[in-house]
């Protein structure tokens, strides 16, 4: 490291300053690296193949990408798919070629955001991942296998990165205040029980929001009379202020998922939580109002047609006077479903029908249910013999109504639950 490159690691954040270099530095994702797990025994060996690195952010992807650079003896190129072109991908091409046809180098490339790529990109790496001239280590925050082209995941391991635990993170913050090289370790820093608790809960299992925020607060907080930096709970909650909570496309799917999960099984307080969480993430207000309206049909339906009926007005009110006053509306219609009795009779009848009038060509309408209004209709026998309903008892008479071949097809089955019976 020569003069300068020391005085833009002294100026670095704390963050990137404490990034492990080791693996046995990192912290965890021990389903991941694990003492005998896959990739760790791949990194250990120099032999990793072609991946994807999924995760939110400060759970560290790209610190582990930083110590498969350091462990490998291939070469290691770097790009970010918001900025580079093809352009930059067949420069990168060309390079590991070269080190792979006149040194038999292998080359790895580090490709960040990698879900911003479209097709054409992706398509310019196709072949040199094919022909194992470079070996690609992505990294993204998006599910790949909703973001990216299926032609790159299907040639990719993809090992997914959770939030780290509070347990980690206040392992990785302690590190910090004692590291004398690249954290605290020079300075008399007291955090309390208190603070280090809701540093380490405000992070959100982001490690990099951990250590900015302790950062802010060690440099905005003035040493008492015996150089003691005193980090209380107000000083860390003005210096992440609050719990952030992001949302991708991926997240979004899951939650919504757990929150139709909850209404159907019935659970008011965790659909009611799962509903909270989406509003503060962000998440548009008329995509839930629409998920319990497709709820109310498909898991309530006929065992209890108001359920419909409150979705409705839930989402009227949403629609007339908006969020924050339409949480209580759509909250009542929340709880008035997952008290409801369930049936899902509704769905499993119209997917039945729609699977039958999907198969092969549109049938022969009956000749006594054909349309006879027009001119000459009568004529060619159409609606002869047709029976009108509110001629009979009731109101309703029996004929059949199916075409030739599908007599006698029943696809709706009363469930016994509530009304729908």
């Amino acid at each position: 490291m020569d003069l300068f490159e020391s005085q833009i690691e002294k100026y670095a954040p704390l963050a990137d300053r404490m990034r492990p270099k080791k693996l046995e530095e990192f912290v965890g994702q021990q389903h991941l690296l694990g003492e005998g797990k896959v990739l760790r025994s791949a990194i250990e060996r120099d032999a990793v193949t072609n991946c994807i690195f999924f995760g939110p952010p400060g759970c560290g992807k790209t610190t582990l990408a930083n110590i498969i650079e350091n462990n490998t003896k291939a070469g290691f190129f770097r790009l970010n798919a918001v900025t580079a072109g093809v352009a930059d991908v067949r420069k990168v091409i060309d390079q590991a070629t070269d080190a792979l046809k006149l040194y038999g180098k292998r080359s790895y490339l580090m490709l960040d955001e990698c879900h911003r790529w479209n097709k054409a990109q992706s398509d310019s790496v196709l072949p040199a991942i094919e022909k194992g001239i470079i070996i690609l280590i992505g990294s993204t925050t998006e599910n790949p296998m909703i973001s990216m082209t299926s032609a790159i995941v299907s040639r990719c391991r993809v090992f997914e990165f959770y939030p780290l635990s509070i347990v980690d993170i206040e392992t990785s913050v302690k590190r910090a205040i004692e590291d004398k090289s690249n954290g605290y370790g020079d300075l008399n820093i007291e955090i309390s029980k208190d603070a280090m608790k809701q540093l380490c809960m405000l992070s959100n299992g982001d490690i990099r929001c951990a250590l900015n925020g302790l950062e802010l607060a060690v440099v905005s907080t003035k040493p008492d009379k015996d150089g003691i930096i005193h980090i209380s709970e107000d000083i860390i909650s003005q210096s992440i202020q609050k719990k952030s909570i992001q949302c991708d496309d991926n997240q979004y799917y899951d939650m919504i998922s757990a929150f139709i999960k909850s209404m159907r099984g019935g659970d008011v307080n965790a659909a009611l939580y799962w509903f909270g969480v989406m509003v503060h993430a962000g998440v548009d207000p008329k995509l839930i109002a629409r998920r319990i309206m497709i709820h109310a049909s498909e898991d309530v339906g006929i065992a209890d047609p108001m359920a419909l009926v409150q979705a409705a007005s839930a989402m009227t009110a949403l629609e007339k006077i908006g969020l924050p006053e339409a949480r209580i509306p759509m909250a009542q219609a929340i709880i008035y479903i997952c008290r409801a009795k369930k049936s899902n009779s509704v769905i499993v009848a119209v997917d039945a029908a729609f699977s039958d009038g999907a198969k092969g060509e549109v049938p022969s309408v009956p000749m006594h249910l054909r349309d006879c209004h027009y001119k000459g209709a009568k004529e060619m026998g159409y609606g002869t013999g047709y029976k009108y309903p509110h001629d009979y008892e009731g109101h309703v008479v029996e004929q059949e109504y199916m075409p030739v071949g599908m007599e006698g097809r029943i696809y709706y089955h009363p469930s016994g639950m509530g009304e729908d019976v």
